[in-house]
């Protein structure tokens, strides 16, 4: 059974790769995922992201996947 659990976030995918000067593109290729699902994100622009993805871009990133996204409060919108 898949339980579905909803956390809006914001995501810092953008942030660390250019501090580690990666592109879009190779990010893409370091994580294995499909270059258009990383536009989305780099631009925290998805509504749903699978931990899997998020998991691949920590690790092509080096980074744990706590990192890569921040926690919102909709109060703080």
């Amino acid at each position: 059974m898949r339980v579905k659990i909803l956390i809006r976030v914001r995501l810092h995918i953008r942030e660390i790769a250019e501090r580690r000067n990666i592109s879009r593109s190779k990010l893409s290729h370091m994580a294995d995922l499909n270059y258009n699902t990383i536009r989305d994100l780099w631009k925290d622009e998805v509504k749903d992201v699978q931990v899997t993805t998020l998991a691949k871009i920590a690790k092509a990133l080096k980074v744990p996947i706590t990192d890569l996204f921040t926690a919102v409060d909709d109060e703080n919108e």
